[in-house]
């Protein structure tokens, strides 16, 4: 009997330019759910180094775990900060009437 092991994909691993992360948090905005962008901003901010991006953000290395974990429910100042901290801004745009 053949044994294969497999391991559990992490997005993290395949963010390796900017061009991609951009992409990626863009395509999780544009999902809407809190929980997606909460995931996809801990995705990048693991990819790009949760401690720096906790230092630049001005929060504990934990704290930030903690908040855009599956289980957390991060505050939108907290979101803000994550987002400044990884180099970027949110923008709001006004969507195309529905026809």
């Amino acid at each position: 009997m053949t044994v294969i092991e497999t391991k559990i994909w992490d997005p993290a691993e395949h963010l390796d330019s900017e061009e991609k992360i951009a992409l990626y948090l863009d395509a999780a905005f544009e999902d809407g759910d809190a929980a997606v962008i909460a995931a996809a901003l801990g995705d990048v901010s693991r990819a790009k180094g949760m401690s720096q991006v906790a230092r630049d953000a001005g929060v504990s290395r934990e704290n930030l775990y903690r908040a855009l974990s599956a289980e957390g429910h991060p505050e939108f100042a907290t979101v803000m900060k994550v987002i400044k901290a990884l180099g970027y801004d949110l923008a709001i745009r006004q969507r195309p009437a529905e026809v």
